[in-house]
């Protein structure tokens, strides 16, 4: 029966989600078409418009969503790795963390984009006979910009769960082991609880970075937010009033994000003052 009632609400909640985001996007489309009329564009044109900027919208905020939940589980591997003992996990997460902060994330999507396919395609080959599509069909502009993304937030996230796990008293670690948990058991069940207090906040900040960072991946051609607003502007040959509409999609994600970032903060230190 409690199986149930968790399946149950489980439904009604991705039932309010799939309502919510059809709801959220009819009215930034509807947004749209009203303010490029009022700014006086073609009236039969603003349609498609508004509808090419709802699309690039969703591209954005989909990519967002399955790149931070990537780079999530990346950066817990990697945090945890960093405070192994063992350096075989302890140098590989290390070097991960370092190269990826250390380098422009432009760069890193250029790379997933170009550079990967060919550094991949000898190994490919092998998959072709199997009827695998080459790999310049599979590493498409979105999947190119997803690895790219994922990677670079996991960094992030790396950084962020591994303060979080220092920063629980080092007494509570010794008082677990000498009960006789082992450390896999003290991390789940006494460190991690604690951790999540301190790192879900600023890993909703990440978040809230990826989002306006995807827009570098229109430069790899991919019809996210940004890309539509400049393939608007070369039909339009108007900028301002197109880059106006796609900033302030962004300023509603980030608001909407950042009013949820507020909320869990609140709700995770009411919480905490309970217990």
């Amino acid at each position: 029966m409690k199986l149930l009632k968790v399946l149950a609400w489980l439904g009604v909640a991705l039932a309010a989600i799939a309502v919510g985001y059809v709801v959220f996007f009819a009215g930034i489309e509807a947004a749209l078409r009203w303010y490029f009329l009022a700014v006086n564009f073609t009236a039969s044109k603003v349609p498609n418009f508004a509808h090419n900027l709802r699309l690039g919208a969703e591209v954005t905020i989909k990519l967002t969503v399955i790149s931070s939940v990537t780079g999530l589980f990346l950066g817990l591997f990697a945090g945890i790795a960093r405070l192994s003992k063992n350096p075989l996990f302890r140098w590989p997460a290390q070097f991960y963390v370092w190269v990826i902060r250390g380098t422009p994330l432009l760069v890193q999507i250029l790379f997933a984009y170009n550079a990967l396919p060919f550094l991949l395609e000898p190994a490919w080959k092998y998959l072709q006979p199997l009827g695998a599509p080459p790999i310049q069909d599979v590493l498409t502009p979105y999947w190119a910009a997803f690895i790219a993304l994922s990677v670079n937030v996991g960094a992030y996230n790396a950084e962020v769960i591994r303060a979080g796990i220092q920063a629980i008293a080092k007494g509570q670690w010794e008082a677990a082991m000498s009960l006789g948990m082992r450390p896999f058991q003290v991390m789940r069940y006494i460190i991690v609880p604690q951790a999540i207090k301190i790192v879900v906040p600023p890993l909703v900040n990440n978040v809230i970075a990826l989002l306006k960072d995807s827009s570098l991946a229109s430069v790899i051609t991919l019809l996210e937010l940004v890309h539509q607003g400049q393939r608007m502007i070369s039909i339009t040959f108007r900028p301002v009033e197109v880059y106006v509409a796609v900033a302030a999609i962004y300023l509603i994600l980030t608001t909407v994000l950042t009013f949820f970032t507020d909320w869990l903060e609140r709700e995770m230190a009411r919480r905490g003052a309970e217990t």
